[in-house]
């Protein structure tokens, strides 16, 4: 486990616990109490925890960061697992696209440091892997829209940018399909899933059963949804029915 990623894990658990003793970091990452105090120390210099006497401990960060505050961010847990189980779809090599939203920025956590090309218009997420040197990062130009934190492209032809898989997410989620509320960011991203080996929708189980907004993509077009296992079950029945792969998390 190389420097960035152990930093990565070691500051997710600690959004999990608020607290960590030396020992359970070593239990938890399989370290060496050297390391484990190596890490604390690197990651107290740089703002990133507090350290603590035989530990350290969660920092809160300002939320125009995205960083996990669970005052703004709604079922943080449940979008923590599903940004666990799609990092586990990434195979060493591949080139992935991450939309815009807090579920993209923690699967960013998961996948930096890992020998991935991650594709991004969502500045938040590009600024976190330069910040942890993650190796090979594309930023998509175009005019920066500073509501949503991203970059918008006005060129209508075909993307230039392909990848393996093209994760997102939406506001709502129904047999026939993801929804989405904004116009704009739903152009730019139509371009992109054109060009995507597998698409993957990320969405919390509360947003399943809503029609909100447009219908972006179909539902024979998602290869895959990974949600929370409170999801209601017939719904889920429902769509599995009609041939859509499930992920309970």
């Amino acid at each position: 486990m190389n420097e960035n990623y152990r930093h990565r894990r070691l500051l997710q658990l600690l959004l999990e616990k608020k607290a960590l003793s030396t020992t359970e970091i070593v239990e938890q990452l399989e370290i060496s109490p050297a390391t484990a105090r190596r890490d604390i120390n690197k990651l107290a210099q740089q703002g990133r925890l507090k350290k603590v006497r035989n530990g350290a401990e969660s920092i809160q960060f300002s939320p125009i960061d995205y960083q996990y505050n669970s005052a703004v961010i709604n079922n943080i847990d449940e979008k923590q697992r599903i940004a666990q189980a799609a990092s586990q779809l990434c195979q060493e090599g591949d080139s992935v696209i991450l939309t815009c939203g807090s579920t993209m920025q923690m699967l960013g956590d998961h996948l930096c440091g890992r020998k991935l090309q991650i594709i991004t218009n969502f500045i938040p997420l590009a600024n976190k892997l330069i910040e942890n040197n993650h190796e090979d990062i594309v930023i998509m130009g175009g005019q920066y829209n500073r509501n949503k934190a991203i970059t918008l492209s006005l060129n209508q032809n075909e993307s230039p940018y392909a990848a393996n898989i093209m994760f997102t997410s939406g506001k709502g989620f129904t047999t026939e399909g993801l929804y989405k509320t904004d116009m704009i960011i739903a152009n730019s991203e139509q371009r992109l899933s054109a060009r995507a080996g597998k698409y993957v929708v990320l969405l919390d189980s509360t947003k399943l059963g809503q029609q909100v907004g447009m219908l972006f993509t179909k539902l024979q077009d998602i290869d895959l949804l990974i949600t929370g296992k409170n999801a209601e079950p017939d719904l889920i029945q429902s769509l599995q029915e009609k041939g859509l792969s499930i992920m309970l998390v």
